[in-house]
Parts: structure tokens; sequence; C-alpha cells
């Protein structure tokens, strides 16, 4: 692998910036046609983006549309993390707390054809959702999900992993409380690990996966059962991470503004510097999947860089935003 000590992602051979403007993309996902489907969560909207810079409103959910997955019907799968207030500087968008209609988020499927849109699930339990993130499908009907929790003044919902079925049956909760945030959630190679990043404090954990829904728990002081696998070094904030062929985790790293590979066994093996502080999710796609489709979501940017090696290839064409 590359040195840890960073490159920049522009000095890459090939790498470009396919689109600009966004308002605060996230959850990119490869469609089968090749664009990029993603979020824009301040637009409330979920846009195409082509090779050539194209682009094409493929829905309008409101609320704040954030992590996708592309199901095996056709089907986009979406977290909806009911919304935020924004605050705009110099050009770079960032989310700030609920707007004042914020009643709770939700899990959504949508057609990309005719841009219609289905709430799946608006509470587990008698809870409400809070602020559900991220998503990625097990390839037996189901998808695990982050719920990153919502933050008020003076307050905040702890982050949560709910695991749902995807016709709208069953949503479980598997795992409780992340005080820093659920935020990326993705799968190893072979379906037995989770992987859930924790945005503030700038950790990686792993669990166990027993069946649908089930986790394997590891006793206090884990404070949800999860084994810790990476905590980065300094000030740096978790996001979205996509899973490599060889099982590496890429996760998007806030504040530093990178991308940092860490291998199962928890070590730091690669990083990739954005440009911005807030590269936030990313997917892998293109020829044998070793180009990074990488969101630049302060700055309103799609990046495509050459990756150092293939992503994942999901069978149900999952992704982890």
């Amino acid at each position: 692998m590359m040195d840890p000590q960073g490159r920049d992602a522009m000095a890459v051979p090939g790498a470009r910036i396919l689109a600009e403007g966004l308002r605060f993309p996230e959850g990119p996902v490869v469609l089968p046609d090749g664009r990029i489907a993603l979020t824009e969560i301040e637009a409330g909207q979920i846009t195409a983006i082509a090779e050539d810079g194209s682009r094409e409103l493929l829905a309008q959910t409101g609320g704040g549309p954030n992590g996708l997955a592309l199901g095996p019907d056709g089907a986009l799968y979406g977290c909806n993390n009911g919304g935020f207030e924004w605050i705009e500087e110099e050009g770079r968008l960032r989310p700030h707390g609920a707007p004042p209609d914020y009643a709770g988020g939700w899990i959504e499927r949508i057609d990309p054809v005719s841009g219609s849109a289905t709430r799946l699930y608006e509470a587990c339990d008698g809870r409400r959702l809070r602020g559900p993130n991220d998503i990625v499908l097990d390839g037996q009907g189901g998808a695990w999900v982050t719920d990153y929790g919502k933050v008020r003044a003076h307050g905040r919902d702890h982050g949560t992993v709910y695991w749902i079925a995807l016709d709208g049956s069953r949503i479980v909760e598997a795992a409780h409380p992340f005080p820093g945030g659920a935020n990326g959630v993705g799968l190893s190679p072979d379906g037995r690990c989770l992987y859930v990043a924790e945005t503030e404090t700038g950790r990686l954990w792993v669990f166990d996966i027993l069946g649908p829904g089930e986790l394997r728990k590891d006793p206090w002081p884990s404070p949800h059962g999860g084994r810790m696998l990476c905590q980065l070094p300094g000030f740096r904030r978790l996001d979205s991470l996509a899973v490599a062929e060889s099982g590496n985790i890429c996760v998007a790293t806030l504040v530093a503004g990178e991308i940092t590979t860490i291998s199962p066994t928890g070590e730091i093996l690669d990083v990739v510097r954005c440009g911005e502080r807030m590269p936030t999710n990313l997917c892998f796609g293109g020829p044998d999947r070793r180009t990074a489709y990488v969101t630049l979501s302060n700055t309103g940017r799609l990046l495509a860089v050459p990756w150092a090696e293939p992503g994942l290839a999901l069978a149900t064409r999952s992704r982890a935003s």
C-alpha cells in the first residue's frame, strides 16, 4: 500500500472533478448505466451524475436524504436524517443543528424512474428514528442501517445501528448507544463482520454478525458491544466508508480532509488528502472498480480518483454511505 503519511488526491494521474455546485452531496452509488447517484442533503434531492458531468434529478425527497443503496429490484433504498439547519461561509456549506420543522428521520424506498418515494420505517419499538445516515445491503433481503442521532443546542440523541427487512416488514435495534454518532457502515467481503464508523470519537468499530439483526456483543466497557478496531490520531472525525476487495476499510475522515485506509486488523495503511475538510463518502466504480468516487460535501463537488486497489464487488450492488 501507499505511504501512510499521505498523498494528494488531485496529484494522482487521472483524478478529476466530475461535478460542482452540489448542495452538500453524500451517499454515492454506481447505477447500472455507470452514472453516480448521490444525495444532495441541503436540497432534499437525489441526483445522477454522468462521466461527462451532465446530471439528472432522480427524486425530490425532502428532509435530508443521506446514505443510499441500490437494491436488487433496481430501487434506491435511502436514509433520511430529517433535515438540518445550514451555515454557508465563503462558498462552503455545512450542517448545523435541526430545522424548526424537524420531527424525526426515516428510511425510504425510491423509484429512480418515477422519482416516487415510499417511507418504509419511521420508528423502531415505538421510538422515532432520529437521523438515519448510512446503509449497506446484506444480500439476504435486508440491510444494516446507522442512525447518527440528532444534535441539539444543549444535548444530543445517541447513535444506533439497525437491521431492516427491505420489504418493510421488520426493523431491529442491533447496537446502541454510539455516544459519538453512528455513521459509516460496511460489510467484510465474507459478510461476517459489520464495520461502523463513530464520528466524534474518530473510532472504527467491528461486530461479528450472527444473523439478520443479530450481532455478537462484547461486554462492558464497550458501550454497545462492538470491538474497537482503530482510533485515528489527532482531531479526526469519521464519516462514511467503503470496503475494498482486499477487505481493507476506506473511511472518509473529516477535519483532516482525508480518505483513510484501515486494514481488517486495525492498521492505518494509506491516507489520501482531498483538499477540503469534509470528504464525506465514497464508492467504487469504473473499470475493475478501481475508481473511487468521493463526495466533497463542504465545497459541493464530486471527485473521481484512480484507486490503489479495487473496491469490493457487491452482489446486490449495495452501498455503505
